[in-house]
């Protein structure tokens, strides 16, 4: 079996009114994919009050996007600078950026491992 390099898996929550701004950042990071999925949670933001016919009640589970993306050692920095540089307000409720190791990447049609498979 062939030497597999440090690969990493990122996932970011973030506001869904930023995934183009994210998207494009990604691509001049030169992150070849991405996944999205939407998402609603919590955190410091504790949810909201929202107004519907006149009443009032509160959501505390907020919509957010979940990004999932696999990327070589070399570019996790860039990719979490992207990440923050257009997603962040400066507010509660950002969200968050999380780095996990990744043991192997396999591209089903070619068999591909590793870096190759990103």
């Amino acid at each position: 079996m062939k030497e597999i390099r440090d690969l990493k898996f990122i996932v970011a929550i973030i506001k869904p009114i930023k995934l183009e701004d994210v998207r494009a950042a990604l691509g001049d990071a030169q992150a070849s994919g991405m996944t999205v999925s939407e998402v609603k949670g919590f955190g410091r933001q504790k949810g909201q009050t929202e107004l519907y016919r006149g009443t009032e009640y509160k959501v505390d589970f907020l919509p957010k996007l979940k990004i999932e993306l696999a990327v070589s050692d070399s570019q996790v920095d860039s990719v979490i600078e992207a990440i923050r540089g257009v997603a962040n307000t400066g507010k509660v409720g950002d969200g968050k950026i999380f780095v996990f190791s990744l043991e192997d990447a396999v591209r089903i049609r070619t068999g591909e491992q590793g870096e190759e498979a990103l």
